[in-house]
């Protein structure tokens, strides 16, 4: 608090000093406005900043899995938990408050319809639900565990790492946890701040032996998780957050599946390949739509789904065609999945890049809370970056 007003009274001497150059720079960046605004005036800019930043775009209905029903992405999720424990009489849902609906009411109704056997609350131990999680997966049930932010996954760090993911592994297949699944909300939210808004899927994709899922829909959400479910690997399922209620459409009652690692072409084109997961999928394609209209520029979009194992072939043919690349996603740039895509690329696509590969994503600091709307790699730093790379 003292920081920000030690700026706002810097900003008001700069002003009064008449420093033209660099106050119309900061008039032009917006943030003497975000500062200096009247309270009634400073509220309408605050409601402003809520607004989310990218538009959702429902998938058509999907016609070959029988009736529909109109779901956001929570009730998506609830759909594909109700059918596995239907399904699958040793199936198990856990975690912090799952037996009350949840925090998203992404469990609700579950505990009264199959037992608090069933479904059931844990303590406040991320380490301890995943190590619960692995036990009950060894002894060949299904478990689905539930942590309450992906911010607060690294407790159980150690039990994915080196426990879940390398149980098959060191056992020489004697024993395996891959029944397990683990469901988390990810991502920024608008006003989440440091520890409910990150996007921690690049430091598991570094480790062998898990896969790594992202949803960009309710379809998409309840076919990838009951994947995750039914997979004989350990799953970490990450649910955007900002689109539990965001997103609504058409999504099938009875159970279908969605295949892992196999990445999604959205929308096909002939000049950039721009890819991206979860609520960032939305965003890129305004851009393509940006493109098309203001530089008659062709986008193709990818949804990658599946982070690990990534769908190398489906980007690489792609950028053979395209000849440029651009990868988003709100976690920070630097180690972000962004990077080991862009490196695969450049090894096996050489030869056919126009232009580098850009990159978009967060910045290298914490997640901001006021300054989120800065922070996110919204559709016009993609538009500015795709921009460089026609010009290139």
């Amino acid at each position: 608090m003292a920081a920000v007003a030690a700026f706002a009274g810097w900003l008001l001497r700069l002003r009064a000093a008449g420093a033209d150059g660099p106050w119309r720079r900061l008039c032009g960046a917006g943030l003497s406005r975000g500062f200096l605004q009247s309270s009634s005036a400073y509220g309408a800019a605050a409601q402003r900043r809520q607004v989310a930043h990218f538009t959702f775009q429902p998938d058509p209905e999907p016609v070959e899995y029988g009736q529909t029903q109109k779901m956001n992405l929570f009730q998506a999720v609830t759909s594909a938990l109700d059918n596995s424990l239907a399904k699958d009489p040793t199936a198990v849902i856990f975690g912090e408050d799952v037996a009350f609906g949840g925090v998203f009411r992404c469990t609700v109704g579950l505990r009264d319809k199959y037992g608090k056997d069933r479904v059931f609350n844990t303590p406040l131990c991320e380490q301890g639900i995943v190590g619960f999680g692995i036990g009950i997966a060894v002894t060949g049930a299904t478990a689905i565990a539930e942590i309450q932010f992906a911010d607060y996954i690294f407790p159980a760090f150690d039990q994915i790492v080196n426990e879940a993911a390398k149980y098959r592994y060191r056992s020489g297949d004697l024993f395996n946890c891959g029944s397990l699944t683990i469901r988390s909300p990810w991502g920024c939210v608008g006003h989440g701040a440091l520890y409910h808004s990150q996007s921690p899927e690049a430091f598991f994709a570094h480790c062998p032996g898990i896969k790594v899922v992202v949803p960009r829909s309710p379809f998409q959400a309840k076919g990838l998780l009951l994947s995750c479910i039914e997979d004989k690997n350990p799953c970490i399922f990450f649910e955007p957050k900002i689109l539990y209620r965001a997103a609504v459409e058409q999504v099938p009652v009875e159970p279908y599946n969605i295949p892992l690692s196999q990445a999604e072409v959205i929308q096909e084109g002939s000049d950039v390949t721009l890819v991206a997961w979860g609520t960032q999928v939305h965003v890129i394609r305004e851009v393509a739509a940006m493109a098309r209209e203001k530089l008659g520029v062709s986008c193709e979009v990818i949804d990658l789904r599946t982070i690990l194992p990534w769908d190398v072939d489906t980007v690489c043919k792609s950028v053979i065609k395209t000849g440029r690349l651009l990868v988003s996603h709100e976690a920070p740039l630097t180690g972000g999945f962004a990077s080991e895509i862009s490196s695969t690329v450049q090894e096996e696509c050489f030869l056919n890049l126009e232009a580098p590969i850009s990159r978009v994503c967060g910045y290298d600091t914490p997640f901001p809370h006021i300054f989120e709307p800065f922070y996110i790699p919204d559709k016009w730093k993609c538009y500015d970056a795709l921009r460089k790379m026609i010009n290139y």
